[in-house]
């Protein structure tokens, strides 16, 4: 691609005498620069601006599964999820201020974490300003369901919410122990920005495009130092 550029370049400048010259000082300057550098200057762009690239051509040499990428990894911190029938208008706005992600897997509930679906950000910003906006008797109290059975509410209570339409019911998922070179090509060929981590049914944890390129420089890293 480079001798081609240049012989592009000096046929439309008429130059030729000098082809064969700049042909070699072509070559010879992309040698030392892959030498120091591998990628191109579009590559190292989207490197240092930390943007979530997958590159097609790119391999994965580490024999890692799903549960040593997921997070919170095994022993960390909790999920950050919607239960479907336990949550109130201000245990989600809560959430939504606290949090930046661009969604939430929703669970039966926090103790068994069985999944139900994932709900995207916008979509239930969308819904809760809405709500607040037309339905005045929704308030901060008003419980949010995420399912399809909601019981009758007695007399005085707030009125509730059913955001059941807002969740995918079909989330992309993964067992703990899928191996990771198929995780990452379900996001080349898909173009997922997360998948869910699951064991028989129960929510661990989940992966994004950049937890996947933040392993792989860690990987790239330690092979380095050796």
């Amino acid at each position: 691609m480079t001798v081609s550029l240049v012989v592009i370049m000096f046929e439309l400048t008429g130059s030729l005498e000098f082809i064969v010259p700049t042909m070699v000082a072509t070559m010879f300057a992309k040698w030392i620069g892959d030498a120091f550098y591998k990628m191109g200057i579009y590559d190292a762009h989207i490197d240092l601006n930390g943007y979530p690239f997958l590159d097609n051509k790119g391999e994965y040499p580490y024999s890692t599964v799903a549960i040593q990428v997921m997070k919170p990894g095994p022993g960390g911190g909790m999920l950050r999820v919607i239960t479907q029938d336990t949550m109130t208008v201000g245990d989600i706005e809560i959430l939504l201020r606290e949090t930046n992600y661009n969604g939430f897997p929703v669970v039966v509930s926090e103790e068994n974490l069985y999944l139900v679906g994932f709900c995207p950000r916008r979509d239930l910003q969308l819904a809760l300003h809405s709500a607040r906006k037309s339905q005045p008797y929704v308030v901060t109290n008003s419980i949010v369901y995420f399912k399809t059975d909601v019981p009758a509410t007695a007399d005085g209570t707030p009125a509730p919410l059913r955001f059941r339409k807002l969740i995918d019911l079909a989330p992309m998922t993964v067992t703990d122990q899928t191996p990771m070179e198929t995780v990452i090509d379900m996001f080349r060929k898909l173009g997922l920005r997360q998948v869910l981590v699951t064991r028989n049914g129960r929510l661990l944890g989940i992966i994004t495009k950049k937890d996947i390129l933040d392993f792989m420089k860690m990987g790239d890293v330690e092979n380095h130092s050796f």
